[in-house]
């Protein structure tokens, strides 16, 4: 998962921290595969069942005769599968730490830091944030890496490490109209709960969330909600 490369010219010895593509495609593949198999099953036992739903689309499934029944489902469950991999490569972060700077890598972009701008690095439930001195968010990322060692990695390197979000207390529910926002931050709110309703991490919420940092405001998601925070320094 991890790599490390010497001699970077401007900020020394790089520490990168990343998924295996080959990885996550075995495991989707595989857990497609045995998905496709185990359609299979269940629709050679609802066909026994005269009181259980579907039984139109699970007499139509058995009649393809065996072995060609069992083939074709671990086949087509591989092949969602596979699909299923590359969007999890595409979404995968990856993060690359030297003494000089970090960058974060995900959907075939990449936001780059210098060493001065990131004062503190926070794990916040599944999302690795990084905050500027004054507490104002600059990056806010889904993370499936190794906590313990991406802590190692940021410590190593001489950044400060937080296991929880120190400003967490500070964070409000959002609901429309409610006071103490800058003009404009609950249009963009609403927008993106819109947005998130579509599709939970789609572009659109991305970007709305980029805005709302522009205006001082620092956005979370927890349990199809929105929280916000104002920093005081923001």
């Amino acid at each position: 998962m991890e790599k490390v490369e010497k001699g970077d010219p401007v900020s020394g010895e790089v520490s990168v921290l990343k998924e295996s593509a080959w990885y996550l495609m075995l495991v989707c593949v595989a857990c497609g595969a045995g998905a496709g198999w185990l359609v299979t099953l269940l629709a050679h036992w609802l066909v026994t069942l005269s009181w259980a739903p579907l039984q139109g689309p699970a007499k139509l499934l058995t009649s393809v005769p065996e072995p060609w029944l069992g083939v074709g489902g671990v086949v087509v469950g591989a092949g969602l599968g596979l699909v299923v991999g590359f969007i999890a490569v595409h979404e995968s972060l990856s993060v690359s730490v030297s003494p000089g700077r970090v960058v974060l890598g995900v959907r075939d972009s990449s936001q780059e830091f210098g060493r001065d701008e990131v004062a503190l690095v926070v794990r916040d439930g599944k999302e690795l944030v990084l905050l500027g001195p004054e507490g104002m968010e600059i990056a806010r990322e889904g993370c499936n890496l190794s906590w313990a060692r991406l802590a190692e990695v940021f410590v190593e390197h001489g950044y400060r490490w937080a296991d929880e979000d120190p400003y967490r207390e500070e964070f409000r529910r959002w609901v429309p109209g409610m006071p103490g926002l800058p003009e404009g931050a609950d249009a963009l709110l609403r927008a993106r709960e819109a947005a998130r309703k579509k599709e939970e991490n789609s572009a659109d919420a991305r970007e709305l969330r980029g805005e709302l940092l522009r205006l001082g405001v620092v956005v979370r998601d927890e349990k199809r909600r929105q929280y916000w925070r104002v920093p005081v320094g923001g």
